[in-house]
């Protein structure tokens, strides 16, 4: 058995992009997995990986993620939001180049939660956890740039929401074996990949991506036992060639 953390984005009816995942998909998809046997946990009860585990994620905090607070309450699943604490300061959209042409459209489908809309979640049971300070490929920065996103985003947001920042979601999924270390020097208790390097380590949790295109046939092949394990043998195979 395997667990599965699933990564959404946004939750809308009304914008029809890639990343905005309709409210009843999204609730379709968590019955599907509970009826699977599937069991929700904390972001720290992913940590160890064993048994049918089930945590929902969602990176940039859109604003439209609350949404899917009322879901995720009625049907008992914990969750954690991963923010950018620069855009947190005023919600704006975010505008980083990949995502530059649909946040000049769609400004109001893009923007990004305030520290208020953090704290109200937070207080409502939602993890916040750090998405960095400005969302960029961490792979590219120097150690001092790696460093300072990490270690300020995790400071700014336990000081802001006054609690503990305990999880890390790498921005794009993209991330390496220092970015790895990197996470764990800054303190936290472990992070989110769309990749990884398997459940052996904390670092590098792998996340089953979830689109608007994803039909309930596509969510269960994506989440099923057969995905985890070709995951993991591509994860082995990445491990060996850096060697």
């Amino acid at each position: 058995m395997q667990s599965v953390v699933l990564c959404y984005h946004g939750i809308s009816d009304s914008w029809d992009h890639q990343l905005a995942v309709t409210a009843d998909a999204f609730e379709r998809q968590l019955q599907q997995l509970l009826r699977r046997g599937y069991r929700p946990v904390s972001a720290a009860g992913t940590l160890d990986g064993r048994g049918r585990l089930l945590h929902v994620t969602f990176d940039d905090a859109y604003r439209n993620v609350a949404t899917a607070v009322p879901i995720l309450e009625r049907l008992n699943v914990p969750s954690t939001v991963f923010a950018c604490t620069d855009y947190a300061i005023d919600g704006r959209a975010l505008d980083v180049p990949e995502v530059a042409t649909a946040a000049a459209a769609h400004p109001e489908h893009m923007a990004t939660m305030t520290w208020d809309a953090l704290r109200e979640l937070s207080e409502r049971g939602v993890e916040i956890g750090s998405h960095t300070i400005t969302h960029p490929h961490l792979p590219q920065l120097s150690d001092g740039e790696l460093d300072r996103e990490l270690r300020e985003s995790r400071d700014v947001l336990q000081d802001r929401l006054g609690r503990p920042c305990r999880f890390l979601a790498y921005p794009y999924g993209d991330d390496d074996e220092r970015v790895y270390r990197a996470a764990e020097r800054a303190g936290y208790d472990g992070a989110f990949s769309l990749r990884g390097a398997g459940r052996s380590d904390r670092f590098a949790i792998p996340r089953v991506d979830l689109y608007r295109k994803d039909t309930n046939l596509r969510v269960w092949l994506k989440t099923s036992a057969l995905r985890v394990t070709a995951f993991k043998v591509a994860s082995g195979l990445r491990r060996v060639g850096r060697r």
